[in-house]
């Protein structure tokens, strides 16, 4: 049987309506044992959907989790229990307990970002396999800090910049670098129209001092993404933006939300590309856009989850090469099973190169220093809305005392 074919029928017998088949007569089913098994600590939704599809990529399991949130253990069990009925999930009393068992190969850290980098510190001590959540920290004195700890950690460390997976981002990937069919990248724009962020525990997403701010939190994924594309380390970042729609009236515990809602930012790197990024978060849709623009060709692709009848496709993209080439116009997506187990499939193929990366195999998984430039670029345009002026990059790293990078 043809291998994709047989992980997608392994896929769809780990789905609990099929537990009632023994092993032994499983062959469509038939898989082998999970390699690999995994604590997570912090298992509010994105926790619990690492949990969700580590059961699915099938190579790896949970053994257990730890968070001090008892409505969070309660949902991580619920989850546990849907997928991996009639086994035991083990419940933490502290962090310490959760890092050092000797039962686990790996960490899942899904802890609220402010939490990261003392989390870490914690969990690099047991030297396991380590998946950090993104932002890897919400300054950029506490990623640069990961990032030395990445560099003479002894096991794999791999950062959640999971968009590099989603369907139009690989195709987009594998047009410009691969096929290189538009030539020398020029320009790069990316736009997120979406609703504003969900409620959190401790509403922690609602304030920048714990987020880091709406375009680290959120946007570190796309400024990875126009870091990839432009194969160069930033020099400039400028931004503008405001808190307009969301949360302008909401205050937790006596304080007012202090997050942007909406933004442009641009980006000039140091080989000359100049480079865009558009939020909206406060949209009735949820649009994902990306164009590329070479000396050769001009690429765009958006997906899109619809909330109204309409009968324009969810996903597309267009490659315009002028007369000297053929042009394409296509849909990338993945599998109804994969595309709809969290963040259009890209969580189910960051857990693919996870594994792939503790078997030692090769992989384009964002490394520990990139996902410490997209932290670098969302920080600096915050300080360029707060400013109302152009951050140039070695200043800005100089001013948060790094010297070299």
């Amino acid at each position: 049987m043809a291998n994709s074919i047989h992980k997608i029928m392994q896929g769809i017998g780990r789905n609990p309506r099929f537990g009632y088949i023994p092993q032994g007569d499983r062959y469509l089913f038939a898989s082998e044992p999970p390699k690999y098994k995994f604590n997570v600590i912090g298992t509010g939704a994105n926790g619990c959907e690492h949990i969700r599809v580590t059961w699915m990529e099938g190579r790896g399991s949970i053994h257990g989790v730890f968070d001090p949130n008892p409505g969070s253990i309660a949902l991580a069990k619920a989850t546990f229990e849907r997928f991996s009925p009639g086994q035991e999930l083990v419940v933490y009393d502290s962090l310490e307990a959760a890092c050092n068992d000797p039962a686990v190969d790996g960490l899942i850290i899904a802890t609220p970002n402010y939490t990261h980098l003392d989390v870490l510190r914690v969990a690099a001590k047991s030297g396991k396999h380590i998946f950090l959540e993104k932002p890897m920290a919400t300054t950029v004195p506490d990623a640069y800090e990961i990032l030395k700890i990445s560099q003479e950690y002894p096991a794999v460390l791999q950062i959640g910049l999971q968009y590099r997976y989603k369907a139009m981002y690989v195709e987009a990937i594998h047009e410009a670098q691969e096929r290189k069919s538009l030539g020398d990248i020029k320009m790069i724009s990316i736009l997120e129209h979406r609703f504003p962020f969900l409620d959190k525990v401790n509403q922690w997403n609602k304030f920048s001092k714990y987020s880091g701010g709406t375009l680290v939190e959120k946007c570190c994924h796309y400024f990875d993404l126009l870091n990839l594309f432009a194969q160069a380390r930033p020099k400039k970042v400028f931004g503008t933006g405001s808190m307009a729609v969301a949360f302008t009236e909401f205050e937790y515990e006596g304080q007012k939300s202090d997050i942007l809602d909406n933004a442009f930012v641009t980006v000039e790197y140091a080989n000359g590309v100049q480079a865009s990024f558009n939020l909206c978060m406060f949209a009735p849709v949820y649009y994902e856009e990306i164009i590329l623009v070479g000396d050769q060709g001009r690429l765009k692709a958006y997906d899109e989850e619809p909330l109204y009848p309409s009968d324009q496709p969810k996903n597309y993209m267009e490659v315009a090469l002028g007369v000297e080439k053929p042009s394409r116009f296509s849909r990338p997506c993945y599998p109804k099973l994969i595309s709809e187990s969290g963040h259009s499939g890209a969580t189910f193929f960051e857990h693919v190169n996870l594994i792939d990366n503790i078997d030692g195999k090769e992989t384009n998984t964002a490394t520990v220093e990139e996902g410490f430039w997209s932290v670098v670029v969302g920080a600096a345009a915050e300080e360029s809305v707060k400013t109302g002026q152009p951050v140039f990059v070695d200043d800005f790293l100089k001013k948060n005392g790094i010297l070299n990078p």
